[in-house]
């Protein structure tokens, strides 16, 4: 099993669609709006390394406007 935090930053105004559409995705168990050096932050949560690298990089760096993304994986 892997775990992982995602923060997201992304254009002025973009964030509650963002989330939105992230709390649609299978592997997502939650996303939240934040302040700070990042806009929105995720928890995510698949079955094997890959898929967790295939969530990020071709589905949650995929949405439009999402600029940037830090994963911070988690140990235990």
């Amino acid at each position: 099993m892997e775990k992982a935090y995602v923060l997201i930053g992304c254009e002025l105004g973009a964030e509650n669609d963002i989330v939105s559409k992230l709390l649609e995705m299978d592997k997502i168990k939650d996303a939240r709006i934040v302040y700070g050096d990042y806009d929105i932050v995720v928890e995510a949560e698949t079955e094997t390394e890959a898929q967790m690298d295939n969530l990020i990089t071709k589905k949650i760096r995929k949405l439009d406007r999402v600029r940037s993304t830090m994963t911070l994986g988690i140990v235990n």
